[in-house]
């Protein structure tokens, strides 16, 4: 990229559109007055995880996207949806036109399951999954096999519980959400009646919040069950209080799935604790996985050499995520984040959420994260006459590629509204090039740019 006229404006590219991306912009925009941000994003539309991570039948969490339109409106502010990085430019050219560039594009990527029998047809990660059933373009072609009876979860966050939940809840109920249409149809014509969710460990363990493990004890002819005798007695007193209240709460919902009735419903969702992954079985395809249990000492996990094996056609592992590389920065040894020295990789480019920190935490999380890098960037960078998105606009010009700002991403949405069932809040569209066919109608002139 070639240097235009220069400017005393501080210009700052954020790449990644998700949360840590809007949080560090509205941020940087509360703290520098006057400053330029253009959000940069490898797809078409905005939001990140809120469109492609949160479950469809929770759309009152993805109602913090209203919030991140607020910041979007801000005239010191633009969407560059469609461009990707390493693919469309490199952070070199960012960084040459831009005072400061910061890294906001997650963790994308499955942790692999590293057993044999891991690669047979049906075992998919859960980034993936989610992914297929949220009209993910990346995933929209999965296209799993849900003639089996069983299906395996293996992980013991949220997540796993997302996965459980949306195979087992009834179609009527989905279809009152924005999950992908392939998905509801593939749900629709589902044989699973057992789910069942693994961890290594045991029930105090687990990540499960309270209100999501409640949430299954409402679910319509499905029945959240439990093994008694996994039960411990309680939860030891030396834990620190807020995470003793958690616990006990879990504990108790747990104690509560032991006591149920597996027959009382067509659906089970099932809990196997202290077990971990020994092989998967099958010729073809997934028929079963074998399992080892485990005991916990001194905090490590240690099998027991003792084996079982849960039948399924379907595995998703929900056992952590790996970031996707940016240009030759070097990732951490769990390769789950960029090295960086609390948000700071060198002068000028930093890092926030995920990548910066690992797959932790929620939604929410990621607003200190931005306003930390923001009071960084503040202190530490001095506009120094760069154009920004002058310059970028006038390499992907050059380079013939179509982008897309905001207004295109309205006139996305407001077809995605327009082509929901009745009842449901939107249709997503898993096609990218679907989505640049609605803007160029919008505005056929710009599509060609």
């Amino acid at each position: 990229m070639q240097h235009g006229n220069e400017f005393s404006t501080l210009k700052v590219a954020i790449v990644g559109a998700g949360p840590a991306g809007f949080y560090a912009a509205e941020a940087l925009a509360a703290l520098c007055p006057g400053c330029e941000v253009d959000l940069i994003e490898r797809l078409p539309t905005p939001y990140g995880l809120i469109r492609s991570g949160v479950a469809p039948d929770h759309q009152t969490t993805k109602s913090i996207q209203q919030t991140f339109e607020q910041t979007a409106s801000r005239s010191n502010l633009r969407f560059v949806g469609n461009v990707e990085l390493d693919r469309d430019l490199k952070l070199e050219e960012l960084a040459d036109v831009y005072d400061a560039v910061v890294l906001a594009c997650g963790a994308p990527h499955d942790m692999k399951l590293d057993i044999r029998g891991a690669t047979l047809k049906g075992v998919y990660g859960a980034s993936e999954f989610v992914g297929w059933y949220n009209a993910h373009p990346d995933h929209a072609n999965l296209d799993p096999d849900l003639s089996a009876r069983g299906a395996v979860i293996i992980g013991n966050g949220n997540v796993a519980l997302d996965i459980a939940r949306i195979l087992t809840r009834p179609v009527r109920e989905l279809a009152s959400t924005d999950i992908a249409e392939h998905a509801i149809q593939c749900i629709a014509g589902s044989k699973l009646t057992d789910v069942h969710v693994v961890g290594r460990r045991g029930p105090l363990d687990a990540k499960f919040t309270s209100v999501e493990l409640q949430e299954l004890g409402h679910l319509q002819d499905v029945v959240a069950v439990a093994s008694s005798d996994q039960m411990p007695e309680g939860v030891d007193d030396g834990v620190p209080p807020r995470e003793r209240r958690a616990k006990v709460k879990n504990l108790e919902c747990f104690r509560a799935f032991a006591e149920a009735d597996p027959a009382s419903a067509s659906r089970r969702i099932q809990f196997q604790f202290n077990a971990r992954p020994y092989n998967v079985l099958g010729t073809d395809r997934v028929e079963a996985v074998r399992f080892e249990r485990t005991r916990v000492e001194n905090g490590s996990v240690i099998g027991t050499g003792q084996l079982f094996r849960i039948p399924c056609g379907l595995i998703v592992t929900a056992i952590g995520y790996r970031a996707r590389p940016v240009g030759e920065l070097a990732l951490s040894e769990t390769k789950d984040r960029l090295r960086n020295d609390d948000g700071r990789i060198k002068p000028g480019l930093y890092v926030v959420g995920w990548l910066k920190r690992g797959p932790s935490g929620k939604i929410g999380t990621n607003r200190a994260d931005g306003e930390q890098i923001a009071e960084r960037i503040r202190v530490e960078v001095s506009p120094a006459g760069k154009p920004g998105f002058a310059a970028l606009q006038q390499a992907l010009r050059s380079r013939g590629l179509r982008w897309t700002d905001f207004t295109d991403w309205k006139a996305i949405e407001r077809a995605e509204i327009e082509a929901a069932a009745e009842g449901a809040p939107r249709r997503k569209f898993p096609s990218i090039d679907r989505m640049l066919q609605i803007c160029a109608a919008k505005s056929p002139a710009v599509a060609s740019l």
